[in-house]
């Protein structure tokens, strides 16, 4: 892999990891487009890797948050008054939450690494849940904040983010979708879709950077893997504030228009025979 096409894919992944528009998707397209073998191990592993650069950015951008949490957690261990405080309920629900997708994506992690990279999967998976993102809002009272947060809620939100796992659907977009449809209010859906996204994404760059740091080192390399890393995390950054600011008075279905055509234009150039599958 070319430095510059490193930069490229940094930029998809930082701009695409948080919004509802999968960022996944948008790599194996992009890879796609310059002649990168999407179905290869040592790439795939890459596209993980740079998601840690977006996760630092994430976890910067929450520090305040993220520390209360753990404060909470820590306190709520040895009083069962500081059980009842947001930030041991809020660790609880990051935990609860998490749990479903360290499962489903050990399990099925060849079939998401290898079938489901298909463009048509891609394809599909943008046009049908661009309808559970309309649906959501149509239905969505969001009355409920934080405060209003249950451990259920949290496993619910946190099984909606596994089906995330099949690129296109995005994992900003099922969480805040389910959220929405729980009755939470906009932002409080999209903050805990970042809450929960941290450990998920966290776990898996640095498990497939592990797993398959020879696989990186001769099919991309390192230097280009650090290159995608940093440019995610700088853009990853600037994307998670303006998408807070935006869902405070904007609907998710805006991106709906966005990913039906992406979907439709993946699907004619498919049918055409201009580009593969895989």
């Amino acid at each position: 892999m070319e430095i510059w096409q490193a930069v490229v894919l940094g930029v998809v992944e930082g701009v695409t990891e948080f919004l509802p528009v999968s960022s996944t998707g948008h790599l194996t397209i992009t890879e796609k487009l310059m002649g990168i073998p999407i179905d290869d191990k040592g790439v795939t592993a890459f596209t993980a890797v740079i998601q840690v650069g977006a996760i630092i950015a994430a976890i910067i951008y929450f520090r305040n948050d993220i520390g209360r949490f753990i404060a909470g957690f820590v306190k709520g261990l040895r009083s069962a008054e500081a059980r009842k405080e947001t930030g041991w309920k809020m660790a609880i629900n990051v935990i609860v939450g998490s749990l479903p997708i360290a499962v489903i994506g050990l399990l099925f992690k060849d079939l998401i690494e290898g079938e489901l990279r298909s463009l048509w999967f891609v394809a599909g998976a943008l046009v049908v849940w661009s309808l559970v993102m309309v649906l959501s809002e149509h239905l969505a009272t969001q009355d409920r904040g934080e405060a209003d947060l249950t451990w259920k809620d949290a496993l619910i939100i946190g099984l909606a983010q596994c089906i995330a796992l099949i690129p296109g659907v995005s994992r900003s977009g099922a969480t805040i979708s389910v959220g929405l449809l729980r009755h939470l209010d906009r932002v409080t859906a999209t903050r805990l879709s970042f809450f929960l996204g941290i450990p998920a994404l966290a776990a898996a760059g640095i498990l497939e950077g592990v797993q398959r740091a020879g696989e990186v080192s001769e099919t991309v390399g390192w230097g280009p893997a650090a290159v995608g890393t940093v440019v995610s995390f700088i853009v990853a950054y600037a994307s998670i504030a303006w998408l807070l600011k935006f869902v405070a008075t904007n609907s998710i279905a805006t991106f709906v228009y966005y990913r039906a055509a992406v979907g439709g234009i993946i699907v004619a150039l498919l049918w055409g025979g201009v580009i593969s599958a895989t």
